[in-house]
Formats: C-alpha cells, sequence, structure tokens
C-alpha cells in the first residue's frame, strides 16, 4: 500500500504542484491558529508608548543632578570628636594590652594597622577640607576595623599564653 501510495504521488506531481489554496483558505487557516483578536501585548503603540516612556524616564535619572545636602561642617566635626576620643583611648589601651602580653609591640600585623592608619589619617584631612557624612562614616568605619584587628590579636595572644601555660602544667 504504501508503495502504491508513493508511486502515485511521483506519477502526479505536477498536478499537485500546480494547485495552490486560494487566499479565503489561508486566512481561516490563520484565524484559527491565532485567533481574530489582537491582543494587547502583540499591540505595537503600546510598545512604542512603553519605550518612550523608558527612554525619557532614563535620560532624565541620566541627567539630573543629585540633591547635595549642605552638612555643617562644625556638626560634623563635634559629632566625629566624641567617636574619635571613645574609639582612640580604645586602641591605646589595647596596643597597650598587647604590648604588655608579647612585649614585641605589634609585630604579625604591623603593616596591616599601619596601612589602616594612614587611610585613617587621609581620611581625617578629606573631612577638614570637605566635611560630609560619608566621609565621617568611612572614619568610623576605619577605627572600628582598628579595634577589631587589636581584639583579634588581643585573642591569639591570650590563646597562646593560655596554652603555654597548660604545657607547663
Amino acid at each position: 500500500m504504501k508503495k502504491n501510495l508513493e508511486d502515485f504521488i511521483r506519477q502526479n506531481r505536477n498536478e499537485f504542484d500546480s494547485h495552490e489554496p486560494s487566499e479565503n483558505v489561508w486566512k481561516r487557516i490563520s484565524n484559527s491558529f491565532w485567533g481574530n483578536e489582537v491582543s494587547l501585548w502583540n499591540n505595537i503603540m503600546l510598545w512604542r508608548a512603553a519605550a518612550v516612556v523608558f527612554l525619557s524616564l532614563s535620560a532624565y535619572l541620566f541627567l539630573a543632578k543629585p540633591e547635595t545636602k549642605q552638612v555643617d561642617a562644625s556638626l560634623v566635626a563635634k559629632e566625629f570628636t566624641e567617636v574619635e576620643s571613645f574609639y582612640t583611648a580604645q586602641i591605646n589601651e589595647k596596643v597597650k594590652l598587647i604590648h604588655d602580653l608579647k612585649g614585641e609591640g605589634l609585630n604579625g600585623f604591623t603593616h596591616d594597622f599601619q596601612q589602616l592608619e594612614a587611610m585613617y589619617n587621609v581620611l581625617k584631612e578629606e573631612l577638614k577640607i570637605r566635611p560630609s557624612e560619608k566621609v565621617k562614616d568611612a572614619l568610623e568605619l576605619n577605627l572600628l576595623v582598628r579595634v577589631d584587628l587589636l581584639n583579634q590579636q588581643l585573642y591569639k595572644l591570650e590563646k597562646e599564653k593560655l596554652n603555654k601555660t597548660e604545657v607547663l602544667i
């Protein structure tokens, strides 16, 4: 049966190629496949309007200058002075404790500590030139990192001291 169908198609190929469906057939096929309704998502005017809104909003956000708050320099300096005195006292106390425990100073992490101090001095100069909340926050963060670094070193030294006393016992 399959062979008969193939032979029939080969013999009548020209007749199959010469006939094309009418335009109405293609319209019915298209309507049954896509449907008659034009959906909101396929509406090109909607996409054009969305693109215009997006581009105008992007241009506005790109070109608009952000409002900068006027920061009262004396207020920022006063706030920071209180924070600085507190953390500086803590840093000095912890450095003294490390020196007493080790007898050699900051040794292993001196380089990191000195880098943090150098960055702190640069930020402090920036605060004098252009006082802002961001610079003040960066200075506070620097102080906190230095205190944390000292705490870690103290913890290590106390742990070593505890291990040495356990070995002696």
